[in-house]
């Protein structure tokens, strides 16, 4: 007699097996995480996931011959940046992103590019080979020697790869992917572990780089299994607003380059374009000085990048003063407002504050802290700053100024730009300061009140 399959709930964040269904997963504390599948693996993926009677020799790490990586440019200097060069030979890189940022677009660019120079298999289970064909048509792009399939299908996948030996696999989506080594549906938190550990063997073992593309969820962040941000080398996630032309690409996982590392694209008729000079496009401010506004140089992977943070403090229209931030923490801007009131007496507290970095830039770095008081009593007083004022600097609890990482070359940016004055933490303070710029330095936020005008 037939047994029947066994059952488990696997939690959808972490793919943590539990022999039955409760409110927190035990192994990443989630709660309401659990899905039923049937006949399913445990943390090791499906039924072909394993590796029984392979064995790898142990060695000692000084034997490990050290080999320089080679790179594969992709075309695009935006997203090779934010790879970290390029692709790295046998490599798997993960792209999500929402609906409609441009996920398809760019790496459609991107294969059609390299086609050129060698192949390139792009597989789609969105899309028909038509619709593909027409949108590379839209954008102009050369299809003469890309190779194409339909197919959401892991082991004929892997027989195209096979027979096609491309140098770059791009599957759009893993979501659509499914294989015959695993149960439940497609997307499924079982299917998708399974699908991703074959294309993680198949990439490691031919050296081909392959491509994921992702869907996001409600809330922004990845869809399916944590697990698969752990399973692959490098995770990019393009941002995009709804009101804007310019997409972000950001790498939050690169086990080849920096992490945070950020590119901006514009998205045009002809698809993405590359944005060689970001900080001309945070910086489109109005002719004259408006007060709660400044600009402030924030870093971003490996290179410096100008923003401007806009205050705007207004009566409360309530009990309850409110606190909103666009772009920076809200927590944070609540701890400096407190350190605003304590060190330099200017009480807030029946005041609504809000905060916005221009151009949807999230700044995650501590070294907006001052911008972000300096900004806030501009408007509190009504009084605009100087259009060449450049700060930075990050804020302590007891009112000290800290100096933060790359100070110099965010001076430098600076002076690119042409700002002319700079409020910096007095441990950033050059020796020589870059040409044209007058460095001022300070040690508490009453110091650098008073070297902003405020008296």
């Amino acid at each position: 007699m037939a047994k029947a399959p066994k059952v488990l709930w696997v939690c959808r964040e972490c793919g943590g097996d539990h022999a039955k269904w409760q409110g927190q997963c035990v192994h990443c504390q989630a709660w309401n995480t659990l899905d039923e599948v049937q006949g399913a693996g445990g943390r090791g993926g499906g039924r072909g996931g394993g590796w029984a009677g392979e064995r790898s020799a142990v060695t000692a790490l000084s034997s490990v011959r050290l080999e320089e990586m080679p790179r594969r440019p992709s075309g695009l200097k935006e997203l090779d940046r934010v790879l970290g060069g390029g692709f790295v030979a046998g490599s798997v890189v993960l792209l999500a992103g929402s609906p409609g940022a441009g996920k398809s677009t760019v790496l459609l660019q991107v294969s059609c590019t390299l086609a050129e120079q060698a192949t390139v298999l792009y597989v789609t289970g969105e899309e028909s080979l038509t619709q593909l064909a027409l949108r590379a048509e839209r954008l102009e792009l050369s299809r003469d020697r890309l190779r194409v399939a339909a197919e959401t299908r892991v082991e004929a996948i892997l027989a195209h790869a096979a027979e096609e030996k491309p140098a770059l696999l791009i599957l759009d989506s893993i979501q659509t992917l499914h294989t015959d080594d695993a149960d439940g549906a497609p997307g499924g938190v079982t299917q998708v572990r399974e699908a991703t550990a074959r294309m993680v063997r198949f990439a490691k073992q031919t050296g081909t780089v392959v491509i994921l593309v992702g869907h996001v969820n409600k809330e922004g962040g990845l869809a399916g299994p944590r697990v698969l941000e752990h399973m692959i080398d490098t995770f990019m996630m393009l941002e995009d607003a709804s009101d804007s032309r310019f997409r972000m690409l950001r790498s939050l996982k690169n086990r080849f380059g920096a992490v945070n590392e950020l590119g901006v694209f514009a998205m045009t008729e002809r698809g993405l374009r590359e944005v060689a000079n970001p900080s001309a496009i945070f910086l489109s401010r109005a002719g004259t000085p408006a007060p709660g506004s400044l600009v402030v140089v924030v870093w971003e992977g490996s290179r410096p990048l100008l923003v401007e943070v806009q205050a705007l403090v207004d009566d409360g229209q309530s009990s309850h003063a409110r606190r909103l931030a666009v772009g920076i923490e809200a927590n944070r801007l609540a701890l400096l407002l407190a350190v605003l009131h304590r060190h330099a007496g200017l009480a807030l507290g029946d005041q609504d504050v809000f905060l916005n970095v221009v151009g949807g830039v999230r700044v995650a770095e501590t070294a907006s802290d001052l911008a972000v008081l300096l900004a806030t009593v501009s408007s509190f007083r009504s009084q605009a700053l100087p259009g060449s004022l450049i700060v930075f600097g990050e804020v302590g609890l007891s009112g000290e100024v800290r100096p933060v990482p790359q100070g110099l070359e965010r001076l430098r940016e600076a002076a690119k730009h042409g700002f002319t004055k700079a409020i910096v933490p007095k441990g950033n303070a050059p020796r020589q300061a870059p040409e044209g710029l007058t460095v001022v330095p300070v040690t508490t936020l009453a110091e650098a009140l008073s070297a902003a005008g405020f008296s």
